[in-house]
């Protein structure tokens, strides 16, 4: 499957896991929820498991702005392939505390 369509799906698939109060729940803690579905982070951990490493996935999911997509990109990006360059602009994106946890 290609790369778009993967991450179309994975998009679909944390759209349909949204909720109301868990969204509310985050905010209540300090987690900018403008661009957040409410997943919890025990779902995104499953998913990123069944993901597995992935390099280009993470810069994909990263580049959504998408708060949850934003931890996948964390959970399954290859430590090997991240560089310093990367780390420098996705720390330039951090807007919550838990993003960069």
């Amino acid at each position: 499957m290609k790369l778009d369509d993967r991450l179309a799906a994975i998009l679909t698939d944390l759209r349909s896991l949204r909720s109301e109060t868990n969204r509310a729940g985050m905010a209540r803690y300090g987690i900018n929820v403008e661009n957040a579905f409410g997943v919890p982070v025990p779902k995104l951990r499953k998913k990123a498991k069944g993901l597995g490493a992935d390099h280009e996935l993470a810069v994909a999911l990263w580049a959504t702005g998408n708060h949850e997509a934003r931890l996948l990109a964390c959970f399954v990006d290859h430590p090997d392939a991240v560089t310093v360059a990367q780390m420098e602009e996705w720390a330039g994106d951090f807007d919550s505390w838990d993003i960069c946890d």
